[in-house]
């Protein structure tokens, strides 16, 4: 089925910001879908894209393993955009001349417009404006039937664009997606109205009128099981799914104890009595925990996880009249692009046991009807499916739960300890407004006593963690400046009433280069 008439088609070669590319045009109401640089011309050119985009990337196109395409994509007559990587691979494929540029361009540079016309339309020629670099080599000589549109003091060549023939292609040394270009928003929005001509179709309503069908058309009479949290991405892929295919779906809430406090009742509450959907709750505390017993190593808990939720799923599926056919997995696209490279050469950072964490070998066969969506629009999803703020706007929780939270061995004392804090951390930072303007906000259980003084006593206990982000998405995030007076009060708090723990430290690194979670 196909899912849109107007797509751009974004060609993967391992830049971290490729996915604030899909994000952007998105934002522009125009579908978006990152394919890797080694996709064939045929698939390509069976998505029917309206435009596509080359990506940057990490290598120089003269190093002898660098990633190419087919130089006759460019040839299609479908209006293309490099950026940075993208730029200097369309001038090597074309026979003009890339080199390492003398003095490497990272962070800001002044762009000078030398065209203001399709591309820069609305940008004022002349007139410097800001752009991020991030790259050390630059355009030597353009290729055959091209100009230069824009320069900076270390790139004669900026930007180009393609003059006469049956070429429609523009090029950018700089990031349009990234938030430290002010203009790139329009300059994108250019390349997809103007240029590749895309109709803004792209809505959630939209979404919702397609996924039902496929649902429908690849589950058919069989019956469904959903592996609900409680969290919003599995809260939305289960609401869809019913809106889908009705009594067909039963909803299990699986508690694993590594849940965090009160998460059983809200399931019920707002799944069981208020949206009425059919909903199972299992306890598989006992096997979960005897399963993870001595387990430190954060890959083999997110495996040991993984397999032991599809073999309760499986076990119920049996169960289930009907004999049921399909799991329905709250998956979203930063899961899977951290998960597998299958979106372009990109390392695996972590696995997710809803995605990396699965067994090769299922009975059953997944829906995830979130997959290619980022959190921002899962959100809006769940609104236009009618969830309710509490859910939707609950911040992220991990599928392995509080087992990656707590860093080394998972044991029942050292989960009571870390849900306590979390409580407290996620109660002050609701009290104090900052619920929504922050990404994620929890604690961690570090894996170390330290020695400290309580009643004029020496006591050797455990360490909380704080970590707070902001983001947009989850791929990229920053430390939030949580006021000082909140955290001296959070840290007081989880000190005075959760027994065990004499010290409470902040994270402040950001994302990358490390990751939100600790595991």
């Amino acid at each position: 089925m196909e899912l849109w008439h107007d797509r751009i088609l974004i060609l993967d070669f391992g830049s971290q910001y490729t996915q604030l590319i899909a994000r952007r045009i998105r934002e522009a109401q125009v579908y978006s879908q990152i394919l890797p640089c080694t996709t064939s011309l045929t698939t390509i050119l069976a998505h029917r894209p309206k435009g596509l985009v080359l990506s940057g990337g990490p290598a120089s196109v003269y190093d002898k393993k660098a990633p190419k395409i087919q130089a006759q994509l460019l040839d299609e007559g479908i209006p293309v955009l490099g950026i940075c990587y993208g730029m200097q691979l369309v001038t090597d494929l074309l026979g003009g001349e890339v080199a390492k540029a003398s003095q490497r361009e990272y962070g800001r540079a002044d762009l000078v417009l030398d065209d203001a016309s399709d591309l820069f339309k609305g940008v004022t020629k002349g007139s410097s404006c800001p752009v991020w670099m991030s790259h050390g080599d630059r355009i030597e000589r353009m290729p055959k039937g091209f100009r230069a549109i824009a320069h900076t003091g270390n790139s004669p060549v900026a930007a180009m664009k393609s003059v006469g023939g049956s070429r429609r292609i523009y090029c950018l040394q700089f990031h349009p997606e990234v938030a430290h270009t002010p203009n790139g928003t329009k300059i994108l929005r250019n390349f997809v109205y103007d240029i590749c001509g895309c109709r803004p179709t792209w809505t959630m309503s939209s979404y919702v009128e397609t996924a039902v069908g496929q649902i429908r058309e690849q589950v058919g009479r069989n019956h469904v099981i959903c592996a609900l949290s409680g969290g919003v991405d599995s809260s939305v892929a289960a609401a869809l799914t019913h809106r889908a295919i009705g009594d067909q779906l039963t909803c299990i809430f699986v508690d694993n104890g590594l849940l965090r406090n009160g998460e059983q009742e809200q399931v019920k509450q707002t799944f069981g009595r208020q949206l009425h959907l059919n909903l199972r709750l299992l306890d598989a505390s006992q096997a979960f925990l005897a399963a993870l017993k001595g387990v430190t190593d954060p890959e083999r808990k997110r495996k040991i996880i993984g397999k032991l939720f599809i073999k309760q799923f499986e076990a119920e599926a049996k169960m289930k009249s009907g004999d049921a056919k399909f799991l329905v997995q709250g998956t979203l696209y930063p899961d899977v692009i951290e998960s597998v490279s299958f979106k372009g050469p990109s390392a695996t950072i972590k696995t997710h046991h809803n995605v990396g964490g699965l067994p090769t070998k299922m009975k059953l066969r997944l829906i995830e009807p979130l997959r290619e969506l980022f959190k921002d629009e899962v959100r809006v999803l769940g609104k236009e499916l009618g969830l309710p703020d509490d859910i939707v706007w609950r911040q992220p929780f991990p599928g392995p739960g509080l087992a990656i939270r707590v860093l080394g061995s998972v044991t029942p004392e050292r989960l009571t300890i870390l849900r306590a804090a979390e409580a407290i951390v996620d109660r002050e930072i609701r009290a104090a407004g900052l619920y929504k303007d922050i990404w994620q906000a929890f604690a961690v259980l570090l894996p170390i006593r330290t020695v400290g003084v309580m009643g004029d006593q020496r006591t050797y206990e455990h360490v909380i963690a704080i970590r707070a982000v902001t983001s947009l998405d989850g791929m990229t995030a920053d430390w939030a400046r949580i006021p000082p007076e909140l955290l001296g009060r959070i840290s007081n708090r989880i000190i005075n009433e959760v027994k065990g723990v004499n010290r409470v430290v902040y994270d402040i690194s950001s994302k990358p280069p490390s990751t939100i979670e600790w595991e």
